[in-house]
């Protein structure tokens, strides 16, 4: 019991006048029926609780009144009942001290029916009598009191009460007017038999948005406040059968060498639990929303080999190899073991998809669906899944059979039609994850008391068959929230642990699925994704390995149909969008840029076109150029090696026929399988190839010009010097000098 300093006493007309401010301003919510022990029951693929991770602030404008029974309701025989009442106030005013009185009802109530009708309702249809009084002082505004009420063992209130789940309300009386809630005590049965229950708890990580955790996350998620650390912490010691998402401990060690210390030591706790256990689907996915949107099976990760670095993954050169058995040669009749192929010095050595997901010694094959998703043939499609020979399991909340209607108990082993299933009981857990939701004690505790009278009335109504319940998915809960909502389990009356293998071992009883809306917008975004993603794998075949696009594609996806994305759908509209628009981006990647007109002068001119690659690896395509008009021939196909974030130039052979004229060339990208590659583009090519015949006779009349203009100078030298020599006179031989001067 916690108390709160009361506010300050006023004078009297002071007092007076508060108070009749605040019946004016509350006065509906102080003379209405009590507030219920906790929120109305919602399902997994509803609204959150306003704030799962913490103590919840006062409703705004709303003043309540919350019965916890100490001990979460259950009460040895002999023993002194003790509760607590909290009054919290919501509204802007300070609220005056009120008394409050607290009955009990004379018989006990008769089923579970009459008890979700009794917590949820006004306090009226019961005799009651009553049991103690108490004062709680004024409480300011936005603040919460808490006080005690006792009764005495030997009360005849208590005396010799038989066992049962016995009403309890109480009532808060001030001159504002009335509060009045409702819970109720469990006087134990001690002759009744033991029953086991087995309780599930997934371990799973917040909304995220790529493939797998980074290294930073999983140091947050495993620091000694962090939220995986606080499902581990919560569960051990314990029996609960784990669900764990198969994506954390495939974080974990996609880091290899790398992981923190921290990290790796989180995932060595959970390994070393002796807890049974079984894999959620990765990202812990919507089971039924994959079914719904037709698909055969739910979907798995392709591969998780992008994740992995190299150097993370290089074995120590210092550890010693183990020893290869060799055989003694005396022994022939002994078989030759298979060699083991020594690795190279200093090449990585990777884990298997299989190493990287494992969850530990577990039962293969079962699938937890949302709460209140799986309609009857999401349940048969996943009951007629076999994993190496042996049946599926699929985990249903008994609200959705029509045998479990009305909070009727049903013993955990059954069958829907020729689909084995495991059914929960929905009150129990409903109120179980609520309760792991609040931190302040005594909200903590009405919800808890609402999960043992469940119990209660569950354990005798079994029949003795093994029971199970969960600690649904919820995000943000604390260690402590969640070991006192598992505990709670363990101490109620007439309860033992069951084993997930106990559960299964007996006879199943029938069991028929009711009608279940599915999730429209879930399974339109299941549709959604799977075309992308075809779309994706057929672009991927431009890699050399198509797996670095399509394996995140794939382990993305999943994370974004996971669980916690429940608690907020317009963030999950959001991260859905943006997935989308990545995966448009990524087709849009590798391209031709945009064309303008090209003209072509000549015969045989190349025509240079680029290839964009906004990828970080290296791709393979086929350029693709068709002509509109004959009179242009162009190679038809070219192989193109497109370098990574960078335009890769190609030059296509044309060969232009004589004539001029317009041309539509289109060119488009196509990957080795003849897949289209992003948008094709034309352009027009304006065709001049006779200019080339012109070009050539222009240029043969320029040379012969000039070749008859040079012979006719050269003639024209020539004659002019014989003219010149002919003009110049000419002298006698006889006439010349002799050698001695004489004629």
């Amino acid at each position: 019991m916690t108390d709160i300093p009361a506010a300050p006493r006023r004078p009297w007309l002071v007092a007076l006048l508060t108070a009749l401010l605040v019946l004016l301003t509350v006065a509906p919510g102080l003379t209405a029926a009590a507030v219920p022990t906790a929120p109305a029951a919602t399902s997994a693929a509803g609204s959150p609780d306003p704030d799962p991770s913490g103590t919840p602030e006062p409703a705004p404008g709303v003043v309540e009144l919350i019965l916890s029974p100490i001990g979460d309701g259950a009460l040895p025989a002999g023993s002194a009942l003790t509760v607590s009442a909290t009054v919290t106030n919501g509204t802007l005013l300070d609220i005056p001290a009120a008394e409050i009185v607290l009955e009990m009802g004379t018989t006990a109530l008769p089923d579970r029916a009459a008890l979700s009708d009794w917590v949820a309702g006004d306090g009226r249809g019961r005799d009651l009598e009553p049991a103690g009084t108490t004062l709680v002082e004024a409480v300011a505004a936005g603040d919460r009191d808490t006080v005690g009420i006792t009764v005495a063992a030997d009360s005849p209130l208590l005396a010799g009460r038989a066992p049962g789940v016995y009403p309890l309300r109480a009532t808060a009386t001030n001159a504002s007017g009335t509060l009045v809630t409702t819970s109720v005590v469990v006087i134990a049965d001690d002759a009744v038999a033991e029953v086991g229950v087995g309780v599930a708890v997934p371990i799973t990580a917040p909304a995220l948005e790529e493939g797998l955790l980074s290294a930073e996350d999983l140091v947050a998620l495993t620091a000694p406040e962090g939220g995986l650390t606080a499902q581990l912490e919560s569960v051990a010691g314990t029996s609960a059968i784990l669900a764990i998402d198969p994506a954390i401990p495939a974080a974990i060690r996609a880091l290899g060498t790398a992981a923190p210390e921290a990290v790796t030591a989180w995932l060595q706790r959970l390994e070393q639990l002796p807890n049974e256990r079984f894999a959620l689907q990765f990202g812990d996915a919507d089971v039924a929303a994959q079914l719904n949107s037709g698909l055969p099976q739910p979907l798995a990760p392709t591969s998780l080999q992008p994740y992995l670095e190299a150097d993370d993954f290089v074995p120590d050169a210092d550890a010693t190899p183990t020893p290869t058995p060799t055989l003694d040669p005396l022994t022939p009749s002994e078989p030759s073991p298979t060699p083991t192929p020594t690795p190279t010095p200093g090449a990585p050595e990777y884990p298997t998809l299989e190493e990287l997901l494992s969850v530990g010694g577990s039962r293969q094959g079962v699938y937890w669906p949302f709460t209140g998703t799986a309609n009857a043939p999401v349940v048969a499609t996943l009951g007629g899944l076999t994993t190496d020979d042996q049946a599926s399991l699929t985990l249903i909340p008994s609200a959705t059979t029509t045998q479990g209607a009305n909070d009727a108990t049903l013993a955990a082993h059954a069958r829907a039609d020729a689909a084995s299933v495991l059914v929960y009981d929905s009150a129990i857990s409903d109120a179980l994850r609520r309760a792991s939701q609040l931190e302040e004690r005594a909200l903590r505790a009405a919800t808890l008391t609402e999960a043992t009278a469940h119990l209660a009335f569950a354990v005798q109504e079994s029949g003795g068959r093994p029971l199970l319940v969960t600690l649904d998915r919820a995000d943000g809960r604390s260690r402590l929230a969640m070991s006192m909502a598992l505990s709670t389990v363990d101490a109620a009356p007439g309860v033992v642990p069951a084993t997930l293998q106990s559960l299964v071992s007996g006879e199943p009883a029938a069991v028929s699925i009711a009608d279940v809306a599915s999730d429209e917008a879930r399974t339109t975004a299941v549709t959604d994704l799977l075309a992308d993603e075809a779309a994706l794998t057929d672009f991927a075949t431009i890699l050399d390995d198509p797996t670095v696009l399509t394996a995140p594609e794939r382990a993305g996806m999943l994370q974004i149909l996971g669980s916690a994305w429940i608690a907020d759908a317009e963030a999950w509209q959001a991260a859905l969008a943006r997935h989308r628009e990545a995966t448009v981006q990524t087709l849009g990647s590798v391209s031709i840029p945009q064309l303008t007109d090209i003209t072509l002068v000549g015969q045989n001119v190349p025509l240079r076109i680029w290839v964009r690659n906004s990828l970080e690896w290296p791709v393979n395509v086929v350029l693709i150029a068709q002509p509109s008009a004959p009179r242009l021939l162009v190679q038809r196909a070219s192989p193109v090696r497109a370098e990574p974030e960078a335009n890769t130039r190609i030059e296509i052979p044309v060969e232009a026929r004589v004539g001029n004229g317009e041309v539509d060339l289109r060119l488009e990208l196509l990957s080795p399988s003849y897949i289209p590659i992003g948008t094709a583009q034309t352009a027009t090519v304006l065709v001049r190839a006779d200019w080339e015949v012109i070009g050539v006779a222009a240029l043969a009349v320029v040379v012969g010009g000039l070749l008859v203009i040079g012979l006719w100078r050269t003639v024209r030298r020539r004659r002019r010097a014989r003219a010149d020599h002919a003009a110049t006179p000419q002298i006698d031989q006889a006439d010349r000098p002799g050698e001695d001067g004489q004629r």
